[in-house]
């Protein structure tokens, strides 16, 4: 029987469970995975925890990304086969369809190839981080040329996968880090600058950067009251996308920075274009040119196995990650 994540109460990483469960079989429009990769997102933590936008009902299975072949397909999944080398895309209910586990059951519509020269823990690292990226900048924020963008919690896999898509539009990356230890990192990993929000004021630091502008465009996975920093230094008629909640303080809207500089602040999730069909085609496409051309290249932070789930989920709450959280199955 293959091994499944659940956990039968939410809480701290301890309440992860692996448990041996009958295979089950796909349904209607279903495909099943023999997973090899898993890839951690903060989503999960949250969802563990009774705290996503999803409430789980317990037990509840969980995880958007793996990588692995496919194994079973249901009746009415079109395209899928047997044998097809796969990674899924988060386009479904964690509850329902997560992917933890030796066995994953998903929506057809939810698995696309990935390129052959990526590893399946690279597979299991790309949909996620590069979708909702593609979102916020490409096809909402309109990203060009010579604009200036801020990148909060730039060492996360989404902030990195910012940082690529930023400089591959010939715009300029600022990143945003709390303490000065991964600073060298973001620089190596291309961002322009990077500010160490502990010991340097974000506002006037992207001012001096920007020659008094501001940021065109800000990426924002905190809220809280850095929400209110990055309206300070934001340009007139900016675009400030949120698509977290690390902060655990309440976000107040910067009221008289916005009506002063005809802000826009604006919530987003990676459901507006993974439910589009048309926007996550676009972001498809975008994503698989940019693999092939090396411009876009998942970073790999630290691998685990299955049997050390746990220790996974307290690691990336530890917030010590530079890249993806990846467990390997």
């Amino acid at each position: 029987m293959p091994k499944i994540v659940r956990f039968h109460e939410t809480g701290g990483p301890e309440v992860l469970k692996i448990e041996d469960l009958p295979p089950v079989q796909p349904g209607e429009g279903e495909v099943r995975l023999n997973v090899e990769a898993l890839g951690l997102n903060r989503a999960e933590v949250m969802f563990r925890q009774g705290r996503y936008l999803d409430a789980p009902e317990c037990p509840s299975r969980l995880g958007y990304e793996a990588a692995g072949i496919v194994d079973a397909v249901g009746p009415g999944a079109s395209d899928i086969h047997i044998g097809d080398r796969v990674s899924t895309i988060p386009a479904f209910s964690m509850g329902k369809h997560g992917v933890y586990g030796e066995s994953a059951i998903v929506p057809s519509y939810a698995v696309a190839g990935y390129p052959d020269d990526l590893s399946p823990a690279e597979g299991a690292a790309i949909w996620m981080q590069y979708l909702t990226t593609f979102g916020a900048l490409i096809d909402i924020g309109q990203l060009k040329e010579g604009d200036a963008v801020v990148i909060t919690a730039a060492s996360s896999s989404v902030g990195l996968a910012a940082i690529q898509i930023t400089k591959a539009a010939g715009a300029l990356a600022i990143a945003t880090t709390r303490g000065a230890e991964k600073k060298q990192f973001l620089l190596d990993a291309g961002a322009d600058h990077v500010i160490v929000t502990n010991d340097e004021d974000l506002a006037e630091a992207v001012m001096a950067i920007t020659v008094g502008k501001g940021a065109n465009l800000i990426f924002d996975a905190v809220g809280g009251p850095l929400l209110e920093m990055l309206a300070d230094a934001a340009a007139p008629g900016a675009l400030i996308v949120e698509y977290g909640a690390l902060s655990p303080a309440p976000t107040i809207f910067p009221l008289f920075s916005s009506l002063k500089k005809g802000l826009t602040v604006r919530g987003y999730t990676l459901f507006e274009i993974v439910k589009d069909a048309e926007r996550l085609a676009r972001g498809k496409q975008y994503i698989y040119e940019g693999l092939e051309s090396g411009a876009l290249k998942p970073l790999i932070d630290r691998t685990f196995t299955l049997n050390a789930i746990v220790d996974a989920h307290r690691y990336m709450e530890s917030n010590q990650q530079r890249g993806k959280i990846v467990v390997t199955v």
